[in-house]
This record gives structure tokens, sequence and C-alpha cells, in this order.
């Protein structure tokens, strides 16, 4: 009888510990999603002028193959703003031309009447940019890459794909709370339940004695 209690008892503290699990990863993982999401979010709606970013690091969408193979087309890189006068030849950088955003490396840094230039080139092209690059147009420098994650990004700037990016943390954490909640109520029953039996037997064992 003790054998059984001991591994209901185990298996509670097990189911305990998973569900414990789960909120932890639950909060580790969806709520800076969500914050960083709406943020992009809101900052591309009240600065539409302006690359939304996060603490200074922004994402990009690759469209192009020009700088393969360390990264390609759909692929979503992270750049983060830095001071002008820490970049250096070898450094990619993303910077704006006209309505876009290249990512490319800088070949040579000049100075002409004391405003630097960066001359560019994509790795996998033959020739360098034609324009070059001045210290106003920098967005930030490349950190990493994510593999074909550029394609979830494209979709999430559509208005589905926005709602999808929001909604769907929300909609986790709510299944999880619904979750928990009736998990913790029926173990409470059962707990209950077990408690009412206990003092059943003790009755009657007490009734049997006084018999």
């Amino acid at each position: 009888m003790n054998e059984i209690k001991d591994e209901k008892m185990t298996k509670k503290r097990m189911r305990d510990r998973v569900m414990k699990v789960v909120g932890i990863l639950l909060c580790v993982v969806l709520i800076p999603i969500l914050i960083i999401n709406l943020t992009l979010i809101v900052k591309s709606f009240t600065s539409p002028e302006k690359v939304p970013d996060f603490m200074g690091y922004k994402p990009f969408i690759v469209l192009s193959g020009s700088m393969e193979p360390v990264f390609a087309s759909g692929d979503l890189v992270l750049v983060k703003e830095i001071s002008a006068d820490s970049l250096k030849e070898g450094d990619i950088i993303a910077f704006r031309e006209g309505n876009a955003v290249v990512t490319h490396r800088i070949m040579t840094i000049t100075a002409e009447d004391g405003v630097r230039q960066y001359i560019t080139k994509g790795d996998n092209n033959n020739v360098e940019d034609r324009i070059a690059v001045t210290d106003d147009k920098i967005e930030g420098k490349y950190l990493l890459n994510v593999d074909g994650l550029g394609n979830a990004g494209m979709f999430m700037q559509t208005p589905l794909g926005m709602v999808i990016f929001i909604a769907l943390p929300m909609i986790l954490f709510i299944l999880y709370d619904i979750f928990r909640r009736r998990y913790y109520e029926r173990r409470e029953k059962q707990r209950t339940r077990e408690m009412e039996e206990e003092l059943a037997r003790m009755r009657q064992k007490i009734a049997e004695r006084e018999e």
C-alpha cells in the first residue's frame, strides 16, 4: 500500500515539475518574442521613415545573393548600431541606398573634405558598389544571420503575419494558463477525495473498536 502511495506521489511531483518547466520556457521564449515584435511593429508605424530597431538591434531580410556564401537570399541578418569611428575595412555593414537597405563589406575607407566614405562590395559581386557610403547612411554592423528566416520576416510584415506573431504568444499563454488551472483543480479534487476516503476509513476503524 505504501509503495503505491509513494509511486503516486512521485508521479505527482514529476507532473508538477513538468508544469513548472513548461511555464518557465513559455515565459523565457514567448515574452521576449512578444515584446520585440510589438516594439518593431509600433516603431514601424510611428516612424515609417526609419528602420525599426529593438535596443539598437535591427533585423533585415536578404533579397539577393550578393553576399554569398556569408548569407543568402531569404536569410535574416541582424545588425547593431555602432559608432562609425569603430568601423574598419573588412567589416560588413548595412546601409541605406535609396529606398532599400544593402548589407555589404567595407573594402576601403577614405576621407574627402573631412567626410568619411566607405567603398563597399558584395562578396559575390565582381565589382565594388558605385556609390560610396557616408556615416549618415549606415544602419549598423552585421552580427549574425539565420538561414531562411527572412521568409518568415516577410510574412510578419503582412497584416495576417502581424496578427499571428502577436496573437500566437498570447494564445499559447492563455492555453497554458487554462490547462494549468484545470490540472491543479483536478489534483485538488483528488486530494480532497483521498482525504475524505482516509477519514472514512479512520471512522470505520474507530467504530469497529467501539463494537
